[in-house]
């Protein structure tokens, strides 16, 4: 009994031997410097299990700026006024920018980058699958001369992720303080980032004098977001909103005064369409209005 227990044990540790081999090594967090001079935008990369990251210089940065953005005067300002205070070495918010889809959020951030990149500002995307790396990150760039912003796009998590808790702790809560140098900018759809359901209403108490109080699972999704000091909200676009911004894309792009009122009626009349036909009056809709107006009458002038 005694032999035949120890060669099952050979056995088993011959097949745990096989197994580890097959198995991904151990993900090591560490981050090669980029060339700095390359670009003023970068983003993380990290495949799969492969040992370290690194930063991708990005060639082509969009090239929008902040004129550009119509219709978003007052969370402009907001941002800008934020950045201001980053660049300038004083005290400023991590920013969670939130809302209608397509009203320019991301838009609003790439603008803000080449606005404030002469005085040092720099940009560096990460995805959220990669926001396990996000403290050796922020360490990794610490002793840079420049001011980075450290952005998340359409950021939202569902229950378990692991790069929630490690972008909470980098907000506020890790017992190592985080850089000056670094600023997090995240846009999403959702305001708490986490998924709502109706179920969680039933969680909510009620004192004797009236009060409402959330329930546990409920203070931990408002948890994260609170941890963001600025708050943007964006807003779907009302109707002169929404032409006034296609009205804007269209001057950029070289097509802005209707030839007659003739025209007038039917370039807002085809913008109105286009907008009902998309579902969606917002700055990504009057940019992707003006582009098909612009370049259908280009062509029309041509033949």
């Amino acid at each position: 009994m005694t032999e035949e227990l120890s060669r099952l044990l050979q056995r088993a540790d011959a097949l745990l031997a096989r197994v580890e081999t097959l198995l991904p090594g151990p993900r090591t967090q560490r981050v090669e410097a980029p060339d700095w001079d390359a670009s003023i935008a970068f983003r993380y990369r990290h495949r799969g299990n492969a040992a370290g990251g690194w930063l991708e210089p990005v060639r082509h940065v969009a090239s929008i700026t902040l004129a550009d953005l119509r219709e978003v005067e007052p969370q402009k300002e907001r941002l800008v006024r934020n950045l201001e205070q980053f660049v300038t070495g004083r005290p400023a918010n991590n920013v969670l920018l939130t809302g209608a889809r397509g009203t320019g959020k991301s838009s609003l951030v790439k603008a803000g980058l080449n606005a404030f990149a002469p005085r040092g500002l720099r940009l560096i995307e990460v995805d959220k699958a990669d926001l396990v790396d996000l403290p050796d990150l922020v360490e990794r760039v610490a002793e840079r001369p420049e001011r980075f912003v450290v952005f998340c796009d359409d950021l939202s998590f569902d229950q378990g992720e692991p790069g929630y808790k490690a972008l909470k702790s980098i907000l506020d809560g890790s017992v190592a303080q985080s850089s000056d140098n670094v600023l997090i900018v995240a846009t999403s759809n959702r305001r708490h980032l986490l998924p709502e359901y109706m179920a969680e209403n039933l969680s909510y108490r009620h004192t004797e004098d009236g009060e409402v109080h959330p329930g546990e699972g409920v203070e931990e999704k408002i948890s994260l977001s609170e941890r963001f000091g600025l708050w943007v909200s964006f807003y779907p676009f009302a109707q002169d909103d929404y032409l006034a911004a296609a009205a804007g894309w269209l001057a950029q792009m070289g097509a802005g005064t209707p030839a007659n009122a003739k025209e007038a009626s039917e370039r807002t009349r085809e913008a109105l369409q286009f907008a009902l036909q998309r579902g969606s009056r917002s700055g990504r809709v009057a940019w992707q209005f003006a582009k098909h107006w612009a370049g259908a009458h280009a062509l029309k002038r041509r033949s």
